[in-house]
Formats: C-alpha cells, sequence, structure tokens
C-alpha cells in the first residue's frame, strides 16, 4: 500500500465518526493553543519589559565603599575610573544634595546635582541641555511643573537666585538619577566640591559591564575602595523572572496537550476495536502488518495536523488580541523570537498524537486475521 492510498484510508476512518474525530483534535486544538499562546505572551510581555528599561543598561553607579569606611572619592581614585571607562562611555561625577527651590512665589523640594557637563546624562524638554554647564540651572519637569517655571524663569536656592537655561524632559523608565525632580548647577555653586558619586554613561550594556568590572578589579585591587553597581543587573533580573514564568506557563500549557494525547490514545484504541473485522479482512487478502501500521499512524498523525493548524490558528488571533487591546507595540508582536514558540506548540501537538497513536497502531497491525474476523 503506497503512502497516498493510507492518506485517503486514514481520512475516510476520520470521517465514519466525525463527532468522536472533531473531539479528539480538539484536545490537540486546546494544547497548541495554550503553549502557543503562554509562550508568546510570556516573550512579549519580556521583550516589552526589556524596551522599557533597555536604556539603563547602559548605566554604572560608582560610590564610595561606605561599609569599609570610605567616605569620599581620592584624586587617583578619579583617574583609575576615567582610565577604565576610556573608550567604553562617559564618565560625569555628581556632586549630590537635596534643597527647597523657590520660584513665581511657590517652593518645592528638589534633588540638586552638581555636573559640569550634564548634557551627557540629561535630555532637554525646552531649551538646550548645555555641554559645560558654567552657570544658569536645569530643571527637571516636575520641579518646573510644581512652580511654573519656563527657560529664562528666575530659581532661588539658599538665598541664590539662577536663571534656568532649560527644563528636562521626563523621565523614561529607570536612571541612575532622578531627572524629574533634578536641579543640576555648577560643581562650583555647591559647598563640598568633591564628587559623592560617579555615573558612567556607557555606549552599550557590553561596554557597561567591561568598565565595571575594570573598576573594581583596578581601584579595589588592595582593598576596597569603592562599590560598583551595574543597572543593567536588573534588567538581567526582569529576564531571569520572565524566563521562569515562561517555563512555568509552558509545563502548564504542556500538560493539556498530554492529556490531550490521552484522549487521542482513548480514541485510536477504540477505533481499533470496532475494526477488528476490517482488519481481519484486510489481514486475510493480503494486506501487510506494515500497511496497517501505518494507516492508523497516519489517522493520528491527521489528528495532530489537524488540531494544530486550528491551535496555531487561534493563537493568533489571541495574540493579535493582546496587541489590538493593550499597549504592546506591532515591533514587539511581530518580534522573530515568537516564532519558535509557534514551531515548538505545532511540532509538540503533532508529536503528542503520532505517540499516543503507536501503540492501537501496532496493537492492530499485529491482530491475527483468523482472530480478528472472529470478532
Amino acid at each position: 500500500m503506497s503512502r497516498l492510498p493510507a492518506v485517503r484510508l486514514a481520512v475516510r476512518n476520520l470521517n465514519r465518526n466525525r463527532v468522536r474525530t472533531v473531539l479528539a483534535a480538539l484536545g490537540i486544538v486546546i494544547g497548541v493553543l495554550a503553549i502557543a499562546t503562554l509562550g508568546v505572551f510570556g516573550n512579549v510581555l519580556q521583550l516589552s519589559a526589556t524596551d522599557s528599561f533597555g536604556g539603563i543598561g547602559n548605566q554604572v553607579t560608582v560610590s564610595p565603599a561606605a561599609d569599609a569606611g570610605v567616605e569620599s572619592f581620592t584624586e587617583r581614585d578619579l583617574a583609575t575610573i576615567r582610565r577604565a571607562a576610556e573608550g567604553r562611555g562617559e564618565v560625569v561625577p555628581l556632586i549630590t544634595g537635596g534643597a527647597l527651590v523657590r520660584g513665581n512665589g511657590a517652593s518645592t523640594a528638589a534633588q540638586l546635582y552638581g555636573t559640569e557637563n550634564p548634557d551627557a546624562l540629561f535630555d532637554a524638554a525646552e531649551g538646550t541641555v548645555p555641554p559645560r554647564l558654567r552657570s544658569g540651572a536645569v530643571v527637571g519637569s516636575g520641579v518646573a511643573d510644581a512652580l511654573g517655571l519656563r527657560v529664562g524663569s528666575a530659581i532661588e536656592i539658599e538665598g541664590n537666585r539662577y536663571r534656568v537655561v532649560a527644563v528636562l524632559a521626563e523621565a523614561e523608565g529607570i536612571s541612575a538619577v532622578s531627572p524629574d525632580r533634578a536641579v543640576v548647577l555648577p560643581p562650583a555653586e555647591f559647598a563640598d566640591t568633591e564628587p559623592s558619586q560617579v555615573v558612567i554613561q556607557a555606549n552599550g550594556r557590553e561596554a557597561a559591564s567591561a568598565a565595571a568590572a575594570e573598576i573594581r578589579e583596578r581601584v579595589n585591587a588592595r582593598e576596597q575602595r569603592v562599590s560598583v553597581f551595574e543597572l543593567s543587573s536588573i534588567v538581567d533580573t526582569i529576564s531571569e523572572f520572565f524566563g521562569l514564568l515562561n517555563t512555568f506557563l509552558l509545563s502548564l500549557a504542556g500538560l493539556s496537550l498530554v492529556v490531550a494525547g490521552v484522549a487521542i490514545f482513548n480514541v485510536m484504541l477504540m477505533s481499533t476495536n470496532e475494526r477488528r473485522g476490517e482488519i481481519g479482512v484486510l489481514r486475510a487478502v493480503g494486506v501487510q502488518k506494515g500497511d496497517v501500521l501505518r494507516t492508523l499512524v497516519v489517522e493520528a498523525g491527521l489528528l495532530g495536523v489537524a488540531g494544530g493548524l486550528v491551535g496555531l490558528a487561534l493563537s493568533l488571533v489571541a495574540v493579535w488580541g493582546l496587541y489590538y487591546f493593550s499597549e504592546v507595540t506591532l515591533a514587539v508582536v511581530l518580534d522573530p523570537s515568537n516564532v519558535p514558540y509557534l514551531v515548538l506548540a505545532f511540532g509538540f501537538g503533532v508529536a503528542v498524537a503520532l505517540v499516543s497513536g503507536l501503540y492501537p497502531a501496532w496493537k492492530a497491525a499485529n491482530l491475527h486475521p483468523v482472530e480478528a474476523l472472529r470478532g
């Protein structure tokens, strides 16, 4: 018996009891739908989170090691940090503090930053962040809204007046600095001119990790001098969490496919018992064991393929619904990394169907013609 007649015979057998066939395929549909949808949903959430926090992976924060009794940087520390970050990003020493800011008859609390090159860390929504801040003040959007400030407005901090040269854009994601509540001043405006932290705005995540590792190796070679914090570790933690969540969801979905496999096993076993006479006739007229085996395996495979295709179509509808009714971007939904989950779901569904049909097919193929004809 060639393969094509085996397929035709399998289709005819499946059409004999359509209700039972549909119910068996429905288990595969649900299993494939669950694996594909949960897998893609989990990956879309992970990609969306990574995109939202993607920028923070480029920053490294270096602070004096307070736990080791170090309260400030030395000139040697700063020089070593600059050498470690050379070619990998821009080093921005920051003097930090807090103060009450007054303007337009109101006041609000603000985070003060003292740096000469604020354009490496901040973006302007109004005006231009100067590459070298010699005078004036750059204010965050939260401070500007609270005091009704615009470029050219005046603010007062501890009796000193400053002209606003730029208003910062609202923060997007997590950063080593707090731009919304920030007021950036020239370092000379601070009583303590020693930086309390150093932020490295690296060219990328790999450059940030390399700079952080070299700073730890060089500056802390003899004693603990600085604490180095890579913001990329937050992204790694988020990715690890979503990876575990995705594995858990896929495991649950896989269980539904195992249940579907049991249903197919039962359907194939019942079908074999009901067709003992037919199988006996086929064997009596010379049909080989392999042909019987092939026909029944093809039946199981067709159940898997049909159920898998329907399950994939429904999962695509579900993914489209996620895009339509939520704020995820089309680029994330269409990301190529989602495709393996669809392939995995379809392949697993077909494999479960084939494995479930193997024993009933083997049992039918090994029926003795005389015993089969006796029923």
